[in-house]
């Protein structure tokens, strides 16, 4: 008997991906558990098992396709069908037959249902709405448990499936559509944005551009021709994350140098010791430590602002997240309580995920979680640079190419002299919502000390 294989729920509130490699051939023997496909979701890479035994007959997906979860994948023959696999359908059962697969509601659930029946405004008829059924709706088990998750009535759902059979994209369909009532405004309500600016409740972010009124583009091909690739994987993660970053955060920018003469030093006297341990001594490692003191002396720039109750949460944990430059896009994958792991510790653990998130082997769990963001582009170039914070965090520090660099300083006697020194640009972008200038300055400070003295620091850590 052929069975459909759907892209099940990743969790996380995820509800799309895109496929990456395809695993298997038509025609191929799989055994459950066997892995088919590659999906990669919000920026992670997920292997997708086979919850069946049995022979691949048809493959639906190609690679770089965007699927949403529910859509079918593969399809299969032979094995026997899971106990909750969807029912044929062709034909609506008897309503007998349907009376007993549906199980009695509780009078608690009913009488609920009749309230909210009786809430309903005597316009929904207007709006499209079908009018009740008396009696059972025809169902599969599967799309009753889908009804009951999303809280839509089936009795509600205009059915497309045969005998007016209601189906389990019937009541996706009927669901999105009651989100995007509830979240339109009413025609008096939209005059009245329009006529003066909206009123918001305490801590409400106000939009850039409010929607439907993004302009539309031109068409580029007058003037010459054009290609277009579609927006997706990382790119399209990332280009929701920093537009999100960009509309809600207010940011201010703070830049400075290090001197990193005897950091560089220090690094190149123990970088062996350190890559035979498996690790690689950078300068992001002496910056994450460097990051932390600061963190601790000023912990605002370690929290996040919560608009809706007014507060700024303040983190007790130090989890720095990494900017990494990948084939794929950037990625930030987070090193978790960097205040209690040794330089060594730090060395190992961020090469290793460097590399794993590089070949795509980082789960979503490793992109989630940090509390402050480095970002190093030193080994590209460049003088200086603003990063954008990585929402919902408060801060974000960039670090540009170091250089040997002629600066003027005093020497044991007190006389001024010019000497070459390595330095280091540091830029330091925070949400002006959560501290002030001053307080970016002082964060800085501590950042330099810390980095131009690292023996010091590390004796204090």
């Amino acid at each position: 008997m052929a069975r459909t294989f759907k892209l099940p729920d990743l969790g996380e509130g995820i509800h799309e991906g895109e496929i990456i490699e395809i695993l298997v051939s038509v025609g191929d023997e799989i055994e459950e558990g066997d892995d088919l496909l590659v999906v990669e979701t919000d920026k992670a890479s997920v292997e997708i098992p086979s919850p069946y035994t049995g022979e691949v007959t048809g493959i639906e997906v190609e690679p770089g396709e965007l699927v949403h979860v529910g859509d079918t994948i593969i399809t299969f023959s032979g094995g026997e069908e899971e106990a909750e696999a969807e029912e044929p359908e062709e034909a609506a059962p008897e309503p007998e037959e349907e009376a007993r697969e549906e199980p009695e509601e509780e009078p608690e659930k009913e009488a609920e249902e009749e309230a909210r029946e009786e809430e309903q405004p005597p316009e929904e008829a207007e709006r499209g709405a079908p009018p009740e059924r008396e009696g059972p709706v025809p169902a599969a088990p599967s799309t009753r448990r889908l009804a009951r998750e999303l809280g839509v009535d089936l009795r509600n759902v205009p059915p497309s499936g045969p005998a007016g059979r209601v189906t389990s994209d019937d009541v996706r369909a009927f669901s999105e559509k009651a989100e995007e009532k509830e979240e339109a405004p009413a025609p008096e309500e939209e005059a009245r944005r329009e006529a003066k600016a909206p009123e918001r409740a305490p801590g409400e972010i106000p939009e850039v551009i409010p929607q439907g009124r993004v302009p539309s583009l031109p068409d580029f091909g007058r003037w010459g021709e054009v290609e277009r690739k579609p927006l997706r994987s990382v790119r399209r993660s990332t280009a929701k994350q920093m537009a999100l970053s960009w509309a809600q955060i207010p940011h201010v920018n703070h830049q400075d140098k290090a001197d990193i003469t005897e950091l560089e030093r220090f690094r190149e006297r123990h970088k062996e010791q350190i890559e035979e341990q498996g690790g690689k001594l950078t300068p992001t490692v002496f910056a994450m430590k460097a990051a932390v003191t600061a963190l601790k002396e000023h912990p605002r720039f370690n929290a996040s602002l919560d608009p809706e109750a007014e507060e700024i949460v303040l983190k007790q944990y130090y989890h720095i997240g990494i900017a990494v430059d990948t084939d794929r896009g950037l990625l930030v994958p987070v090193i978790r309580d960097v205040d209690k792991k040794s330089i060594t510790e730090l060395s190992v653990e961020l090469n290793e995920l460097v590399q794993r998130t590089r070949a795509g082997e980082t789960s979503l769990e490793e992109l989630q979680g940090g509390t402050f963001t480095i970002t190093n582009i030193g080994i590209l170039g460049g003088t200086a640079f603003f990063p954008i914070i990585n929402f919902p965090e408060a801060a974000i520090m960039g670090m540009a190419k170091a250089r040997w660099e002629p600066t003027v300083r005093r020497n044991e006697e007190g006389e001024l002299e010019t000497e070459p020194r390595y330095m280091l640009p540091l830029m330091l972008a925070f949400d002006h919502r959560v501290a002030d200038g001053a307080d970016a300055a002082r964060f800085v400070s501590v950042v330099k000390d810390a980095l131009e003295s690292p023996e010091k620091m590390l004796l204090t850590m």
